[in-house]
């Protein structure tokens, strides 16, 4: 089936010119600061009926037409029926030597295209050479077409008698007006999408994926028995190589050199539902450093091992070798394992950061969920030319959203730098510490002449955090699609979105957030960091190997980059990012640190005499203390709430160093790994990390230093300064044991806030004594 529009301005095939991941050169706009910044919005949601689910969206008319099947057709006749619309064209498949065709196809025609009072059906014979004829045809006047709004029952097809010229012949419709709430909506075959051809007609459509279930599969290799080498003359070197998949890891060579190895090494791998892959056990013995012998291997399938829900202990179990290569033998190798599939943990397949579900596999240990996400993907607006078609830039684009194993993609708009989709789409939330991730990508596959070979360019990304919205507030903002390229950052175009978080039980809510984030699992029996990272990817390949073999496929490019997968690699300017947000952090405490050598210093007489009196209040009445500690954050709290932020963070340029970073920086964050750039660049990078880590070499040794100088107060390893310490430990406990503790906090503090005359600029009696402690750093290399 195909829909063509028939426009001398407009009718034009998909270009064959280059299809670039960036915009097209010449069409990018010089930027101000705030075409960085969110904005706010205000869309006409819900249309008329305020009942309606669909009220995050603007609603949008669509004129709908079901074409269900005809009988008695002309013999010999190979039937299609062609729907007329103004310019549009709609056909559906033909059927060769058919007199009662079946079809039951869909087409959607918006409203506000539409340029005709009339609609007109045809049923046509389809000729192999020459003008298709047509059998006969059935006329609509527009202004007489019933509206059919959900929850509306569907409108029931109709007979119609085709006024044909051999004298027979009917059809079966249903014509309606709709909106985009209507069941036939996702599947119907749009009037924007009439562009595409061939394989391409399917991937415009909109989809709901859900990632398949994962588990962790946990591998123990206990030991083995009758293990023989080849060569029996030499004690053999065995290991075991272990397989699920494309996923493999292989224990070490047992260090008991015998005929009964023993390993006792646990591995963990990523499996999904339904489980296609076996557990492969490879038994080899190293003959020579570069070669291995197979002496048995062992294939099971996921169904005969146990799922555990818990931390419960798992029966090991021995299985039988198959000889490898071995024809007839008295008795077979047998190894011992203990495998088992974790259903008690979370599999992450994103980034821990952006974490978008903390449930753990087995749906028996799932809490109820505590609220509903509920996002409108309005359109978008501004969007720079992905591609040339026709000697013009252009982008085709879709939406795609992913919060838990519940995925969307939006149908794609064609031929337009403003797409409208006004989708809306609902999630349940399990934890509201939890960030939705929003992608838009230009559709590179609508009738490629080599399918497959077109990745899907990036546009940009949106993330929400759940946490950051108010409760039953509809967010209406449009979110800048910020890209970093190889030549700096650029802002691709805009993402409308209507947001809508409603929470179902307070009391679940404040219990949550006293509730650990991951399953209690990865507390129990936590996984090593080296382990999450590398289970992550795996789990994230299958992830995108499932939902590419969906129809229409999301792809590949688009899982990957709606998942983070290059969030581990080195980036200079991450590195610069992370650093100024510690000193952000740090940056209070340095603010309280010159506030008080301020007040030490008598700068303002006033402060520091208010300071003198809240310090006597509080010495005098230490119960005082925590409550007014309490109570100033309380009202520092409510002082903030003035100051609250009015709509979700964003994407932001500044906070991500991404405006002032050097070129070089950029050409080495978007370098391939192993690198691919000549060895004068590879050479000068190099020597940048180097000085980069010299200086943080430096930092942490004297760190170390630090604390090694207060380890060598009792160490005795300077026996002078060792004794002086004790002597004045002694002193100080005499006189603190027959002394006030009033009296010594008294003295402590006056004596801190003491005036500047009294003062000296040399350094203290105590830091100088401190600075003189030996460290280990004598003892360097």
């Amino acid at each position: 089936m195909n829909i063509r529009l028939r426009n001398r301005h407009m009718n034009h095939e998909p270009g064959t010119g280059p299809v670039p991941s960036v915009p097209v050169p010449g069409l990018v706009p010089t930027l101000r600061r705030d075409d960085y910044e969110l904005k706010n919005t205000n869309p006409h949601l819900g249309g008329e009926r305020l009942t309606s689910t669909y009220d995050l969206v603007e609603q949008t008319y669509h004129l709908y037409v079901r074409v269900v099947k005809a009988k008695e057709l002309p013999l010999g006749a190979d039937p299609y029926v062609e729907i007329r619309l103004g310019n549009y064209r709609g056909r559906t498949n033909h059927f060769e030597k058919k007199t009662n065709p079946e079809w039951n196809q869909v087409f959607a025609f918006s409203k506000d295209r539409v340029q005709s009072s009339t609609l007109e059906v045809y049923v046509k014979d389809k000729e192999m050479f020459g003008r298709d004829e047509y059998i006969g045809r059935v006329v609509f006047d527009l202004n007489e077409i019933p509206t059919r709004v959900p929850p509306d029952s569907p409108l029931a097809a109709q007979w119609y008698r085709v006024e044909d010229r051999r004298g027979h012949g009917e059809i079966m419709l249903a014509v309606w007006m709709g909106t985009q709430a209507d069941e036939a909506f996702p599947e119907a075959w749009h009037s924007d999408a009439s562009f595409a051809h061939g394989e391409g007609v399917f991937n415009v459509r909109s989809k709901v994926y859900v990632s398949p279930k994962l588990w962790y599969l946990r591998v123990n290799v206990i030991e083995a028995q009758d293990v023989i080498p080849n060569d029996r003359t030499r004690a053999p070197e065995v290991s075991v190589k272990v397989e699920v998949g494309n996923q493999m890891l292989r224990t070490k060579i047992s260090s008991t050199r015998t005929m009964h190895p023993l390993w006792n090494e646990d591995f963990m791998f990523v499996v999904a539902e339904p489980f296609e892959e076996h557990l492969v056990l490879t038994i080899e013995d190293r003959v020579h450093p570069s070669r291995d012998e197979v002496l048995g291997v062992l294939s099971l399938p996921m169904t005969v091992f146990e799922k555990r829900l818990d931390h419960r202990p798992v029966h090991s179990r021995w299985f039988n070798i198959e000889r490898h290569g071995v024809g007839e033998m008295k008795f077979s190798s047998r190894v011992h394992i203990r495998v088992c599939l974790e259903g008690g943990y979370h599999v992450l397949d994103e980034s821990t950061l952006y974490i978008s579900d903390q449930r753990p596999t087995a749906k028996q240990l799932w809490k109820r969920p505590c609220g509903i996400l509920e996002v409108g993907i309005l359109g978008a607006q501004g969007l720079l030319p992905m591609k040339m078609k026709d000697g013009r830039g252009t982008t085709d684009a879709y939406c795609v959203a992913k919060y838990g194993q519940k995925w969307v993609r939006t149908r794609t708009i064609l031929d337009t730098l403003s797409p409208r989709w006004n989708e809306q789409y609902t999630w349940e939330v399990y934890d509201p510490c939890t960030v939705i991730t929003l992608g838009v990508f230009d559709n590179c596959h609508l009738g490629a002449e080599k399918p497959g070979l077109e990745r899907d360019s990036r546009i940009g990304k949106v993330r929400i955090r759940l946490s950051t919205l108010e409760a039953h507030r509809i967010y209406t903002n449009a979110y800048p699609l910020l890209v970093l390229h190889p030549s700096g950052v650029k802002k691709m175009g805009e993402l409308q979105l209507a947001v809508r978080f409603t929470t179902l039980s307070l009391a679940n809510m404040v219990y949550l957030y006293g509730h650990p984030l991951l399953p209690k699992m990865h507390y129990l029996n936590p996984l090593t960091v080296n382990q999450v990272d590398t289970l992550r990817y795996q789990a994230m390949n299958i992830v995108a190997a499932r939902l590419g073999r969906a129809e229409p496929p999301l792809r590949k490019e688009v899982v990957e980059y709606m998942l983070d997968v290059d969030s581990h690699m080195w980036s200079m300017r991450r590195s610069k990012a992370n650093f100024f947000r510690i000193m952000s952090l740090l940056s209070g405490l340095f603010s309280i640190s010159k506030w008080f050598n301020n007040v030490k210093e008598w700068k303002n007489p006033i402060t520091t005499v208010l300071v003198h009196i809240l310090f006597l209040i509080l010495l005098w009445y230490p119960e005082l203390i925590l409550p007014t500690m309490c109570l100033y954050m309380f009202l520092i709290g409510l002082w903030n709430y003035r100051f609250r932020a009015r709509h979700p963070p964003h994407m932001d340029p500044k906070l991500s160093w991404a405006e002032a970073v050097h070129p070089d920086e950029l050409d080495e964050e978007f370098d391939t790994f192993p690198t691919s750039r000549p060895p004068d660049t590879v050479r000068m990078r190099y020597d940048r990390i180097r000085s980069i880590a010299g200086r943080i070499q430096t930092v942490v040794g004297d760190i170390a230093t630090q604390g090694e100088r207060l380890g060598s107060l009792l160490s005795w390893r300077d026996p002078r300064a060792t004794s002086l310490f004790v002597v004045f430990s002694l002193c100080s406990a005499v006189v603190l044991y027959v002394t006030p503790f009033r009296v010594v906090a008294l003295v402590s503090g006056l004596y801190m806030l003491r005036h500047p005359r009294f003062r000296s600029k040399m350094p203290s009696v105590p830091g100088n004594f401190f600075k003189r402690l030996p460290a280990k750093s004598d003892s360097l290399l």
